[in-house]
């Protein structure tokens, strides 16, 4: 489906006298405040998420799944359905393929298709926590770490052809997500396990081409709820830093203990110039995958904020980060979920930008508590949302996502061409 920039038009033109009235009150507030606006809506029309493409489907639980209809059932239609979003927001300007889920038939058809809506290839991601069809060996105990040598092989092997395959589309990382761990006290020697996991990594790392990036992504329990081989922040770095260069760890938003201090951890691997990226979600026990900012929006205010002062700073040597959505959507609109995502993360990206960082460091240096906190609860406290407003508007993109996609009646239409059974691939 292609969205035209003239019904777009015609939505923004409805709300323009109301948006800038608001607009023009904020940058008024803003500029006396000294902050440069316009450099500002430049870094936010900049900041791109990236949408995999497992998360245009319906999600679901163990219990079910509930498919709403019109969902996209090839990787052409995921990324016309990317395209979609990214004519709306213009900030999903990338997506994320899961390998065997979504393997190109026609790598350069996929590249030309993606290029038509503006897209790229974020990083490729691997899947060894589940057997696949006609697998010669299980997964059930592992993979990178499993004890049966063939099993490993076979591991190594599958993420050897994700790079193969991201080299086909232009992509330039890949990540590693393991389920890998154990379930009861007893089952597996911690340190071998490590130890074959990293021997695994090390034969991935080595076919990585020059420019390439590879990110472990730690979590710290489930599927195994003893023990997880890259259990935490901790373990993943230790990874990154025995592989080299280009290994980076990459922090999802749900793979913590309640109450972890993510913002700390971001912190922590900036410092080190091992952050390589996120995936954004949301919780409230544990890896919910709920919407982004929907549950604890201050938190993802903080961890921008963490986020801003190291890529803002000299002192801090990382690589630039990657930055995608990782979400279940079970029982919204997908499409909607992931428009409600990424106005989540501009805002928070937005309210991070306007912190006064030479006042906030000047309240750190002289141990001033209270004025510390009132820094940055002024900014999360400020409505930001026109300026991200203001910032689609620039870049030719719908003042207000959501009103915009069901004034159009999108996801009728996309049940009216694929049927209200279509299902996504890989789910």
């Amino acid at each position: 489906m292609i969205i035209s920039k003239e019904s777009i038009e015609n939505h923004n033109s409805s709300k323009l006298v109301s948006h800038k009235k608001k607009y023009e009150l904020l940058n008024t507030t803003l500029s006396e405040s000294s902050i440069e606006v316009n450099a500002i809506i430049k870094k936010i029309q900049e900041f791109q998420v990236a949408i995999p493409s497992w998360a245009l489907g319906t999600g679901g639980t163990r219990f079910g799944r509930f498919a709403g209809g019109g969902e996209p059932s090839t990787l052409e239609q995921k990324i016309e359905d990317v395209g979609l979003l990214h004519s709306i927001n213009q900030s999903s300007g990338a997506i994320s393929l899961h390998i065997p889920w979504d393997i190109p038939s026609d790598a350069n058809k996929i590249k030309n298709l993606a290029a038509s809506f503006g897209l790229k290839f974020d990083a490729v991601n691997s899947n060894t926590f589940q057997d696949q069809k006609n697998q010669k060996f299980s997964y059930k105990f592992g993979s990178l770490s499993n004890t049966d040598a063939n099993a490993r092989k076979q591991a190594i092997e599958h993420n050897i052809e994700v790079i193969k395959q991201g080299q086909a589309l232009g992509s330039k990382s890949l990540t590693v997500w393991l389920a890998d761990g154990s379930s009861f006290p007893g089952q597996q020697h911690f340190r071998r396990a490590f130890e074959r996991t990293l021997d695994s990594l090390k034969e991935i790392y080595a076919a990585l081409p020059s420019d390439w990036s590879i990110f472990t992504e730690h979590k710290a329990y489930e599927p195994a709820f003893y023990s997880s081989v890259v259990s935490d922040w901790g373990s993943s770095l230790l990874f990154a830093q025995k592989l080299g260069s280009k290994a980076s760890c990459l922090v999802d938003l749900g793979h913590h203990l309640p109450n972890a201090n993510i913002e700390q951890i971001v912190s922590r691997l900036m410092m080190e110039g091992k952050l390589g990226g996120f995936h954004f979600n949301d919780s409230k026990y544990s890896d919910d995958d709920l919407t982004v900012g929907s549950i604890k929006p201050y938190q993802l205010f903080l961890i921008f904020n963490e986020l801003v002062d190291g890529m803002t700073s000299s002192e801090v040597k990382n690589p630039e980060l990657g930055w995608m959505i990782d979400a279940s959507h079970n029982i919204k609109d997908p499409l909607e979920d992931l428009l409600q995502s990424v106005e989540a993360i501009m805002i928070a990206y937005a309210q991070a930008l306007i912190i006064d960082r030479k006042a906030l460091e000047n309240a750190q240096l002289n141990n001033d508590v209270v004025t510390a906190q009132e820094i940055l609860q002024n900014a999360y406290r400020t409505d930001v949302r026109s300026l991200v407003a203001e910032a689609r508007l620039l870049s030719g993109a719908a003042l207000e996502p959501i009103s915009f996609y069901r004034a159009q009646k999108i996801r009728q239409m996309l049940i009216n061409e694929r049927g209200t059974n279509s299902s996504a691939s890989g789910l």
